[in-house]
């Protein structure tokens, strides 16, 4: 088992998790909050330092809870069902057609 230094971004904590193999940049872990409940938490950085004791290189995780579909931001939707990414009405004409971007 490798011991590994997690740096949970969102809950601003750092603890020790045991895990078989090293997980990877952009993959997901399920880590248990303090309510008790396991959670997803995406990888974000990976990253080695030199232990105090001896020649051994501990790995630390940084991670970040996954966004789950009850909090994803909602687009806006335009008045004629076309979704406006641009968070207002920007992109369309007083008829609901997209308008070509320009600079």
């Amino acid at each position: 088992m490798i011991d590994i230094e997690i740096q949970n971004e969102t809950l601003q904590t750092n603890e020790r998790v045991k895990f078989a193999v090293v997980p990877r940049i952009g993959e997901g872990v399920r880590l248990q909050e303090p309510n008790g409940f396991w959670a997803s938490y995406d990888i974000l950085d990976l990253w080695y330092q030199k232990a105090e004791y001896g020649d051994v290189w501990v790995p630390y995780l940084h991670v970040r809870k996954t966004a789950a579909e009850g909090d994803a931001v909602p687009l806006k939707t335009h008045p004629h069902g076309a979704n406006d990414t641009m968070g207002g009405e920007a992109g369309f004409d007083d008829k609901g057609e997209v308008v070509p971007f320009t600079i």
